[in-house]
């Protein structure tokens, strides 16, 4: 595994926790056997031979990525610290290993021909004692560094919504699909094997106050930053979810951001 030392920067700090990006392998395993405990133990993903032995979840694309860490400085440092990760994936490491996790979802033509850097996010995770509004915004502020600093113009990856079966996700599902949905110009498209319709129910027939509510907290975070999502959903029977593909254009995250944490924390090293 090589690891960008260039990647990071530094560390935005609150209270005793503290987001950056992992510096060394030992971090990046602690973060796979967080994404074990979490995907696995609680969300009900299927284990192969492997993963079950290992307990740890990881694949090709971790050795290419950098790894975004929310540590908790009570617990100790480094690895005993980790309680949330983000998989953080720019197009030279994507080349690296032949494209982008999405692509096995999704057509992503459209994004790949954006101009500038694009970044793929996924394998998010935070242990159940960190979800709380402390930890998420700092979170999302470390995408936001790391953002501006890599002057990432659009980001994108395929969100989870819990469960497979698709009349309990019609709600959520058709409210994507009719108030979000992405431009042309960004739409990425299930690939035909894998398309799932999502415009399930008739618009007229959804509360969006309601249907917003159903959604997960990370995808709201991504519309509440103006995110779009791409056509069709795509069943992942080995991780138990129903994945949309989120595109979101970075000026908002940037702007929400960065300027926040520059103003009223600035813990950076």
């Amino acid at each position: 595994m090589s690891l960008d030392a260039g990647a990071g920067f530094g560390e935005l700090r609150t209270g005793n926790l503290g987001v950056r990006i992992a510096t060394d392998p030992a971090e990046v395993d602690a973060a796979q056997a967080l994404r074990y405990r979490i995907f696995y133990g609680e969300m009900g993903a299927h284990p192969d031979a492997q993963t079950a032995r290992l307990q740890r979840d990881r694949d090709d694309f971790d050795a290419v990525a950098d790894h975004l860490l929310v540590l908790d400085h009570d617990l100790g440092e480094g690895v005993s610290a980790v309680v949330g990760t983000y998989r953080l994936i720019r197009r030279g490491a994507a080349a690296r290993v032949g494209g982008f996790y999405s692509a096995s979802e999704y057509d992503i033509d459209p994004l790949l021909r954006q101009p500038g850097e694009i970044l793929e996010l996924g394998r998010s995770c935070v242990d159940a004692c960190y979800r709380n509004r402390q930890a998420m915004q700092l979170l999302w502020s470390g995408i936001a560094a790391y953002v501006s600093k890599h002057q990432i113009g659009v980001m994108f990856g395929c969100a989870s919504l819990p469960g497979t079966d698709l009349e309990q996700l019609a709600v959520p599902l058709s409210y994507l699909h009719s108030h979000h949905l992405a431009p042309p110009e960004l739409r990425p498209r299930a690939l035909q094997e894998r398309f799932v319709p999502m415009d399930r129910l008739d618009p007229a027939q959804l509360d969006p106050r309601a249907a917003l509510a159903e959604l997960p907290p990370l995808v709201k975070g991504y519309l509440r930053l103006g995110g779009f999502v791409g056509d069709g959903a795509v069943i992942d029977s080995q991780f138990n979810t129903t994945d949309v593909c989120v595109v979101v254009k970075t000026e908002l995250v940037t702007e929400k951001y960065s300027r926040h944490y520059e103003r009223k924390i600035g813990g950076r090293d």
